[in-house]
């Protein structure tokens, strides 16, 4: 195993609850390890001098392993329920995103086309972009966006929802 001796370190100075790491022994016993003071959003731990996020070092505590990508389902980077993490590729993780603060629609793969005064549906599928045609109602242009998305991204699929 790769990460065997970090998988040993946590197992021995951590214990899983709901969500969160918590120190079993020392000045610290019974309180919840790392600090939400990072600029990613991410809950951080620092074990023997080096920074670890979280959901990170929570997926190894419950699983043994490390995958390189760990998925939030439900897109909230503070639920580190060990329900909540899968691994991921990095294409999957970003199939599972909410919408972008840019969009201009409100509905994920759906922009205005300016050349054709239509709606057209874009988005992404195993590192292309995959062109999905104009429509003139809105509605047609979110139902082909919602179909379309469900096949090409399966379990990892996100419409755009707060939540997945």
């Amino acid at each position: 195993m790769k990460n065997l001796k970090l998988y040993k370190i946590i197992k021995e100075r951590f214990d899983y609850v709901d969500g969160d790491l918590i120190y079993k022994d020392g000045k610290r016993a019974g309180t919840i390890a790392g600090s939400n003071t990072s600029s990613h959003g991410y809950r951080d731990i620092r074990i023997d001098g080096k920074l670890y996020l979280s959901h990170r070092i929570i997926y190894l505590h419950c699983h043994g392993y490390l995958p390189a990508v760990i998925d939030h389902i439900d897109n909230d980077k503070f639920n580190n329920m060990v329900e909540n993490l899968r691994p991921a590729t990095k294409a999957q993780n970003g199939y599972n995103s909410k919408l972008s603060k840019v969009n201009t629609s409100g509905i994920k793969g759906v922009s205005w086309h300016k050349a054709t005064q239509k709606w057209q549906v874009v988005m992404k599928a195993k590192g292309k972009q995959i062109w999905l045609g104009c429509y003139s109602d809105i509605n047609d242009a979110e139902a082909a966006a919602k179909k379309n998305r469900e096949q090409l991204h399966g379990e990892f699929t996100n419409h755009g929802d707060v939540a997945a």
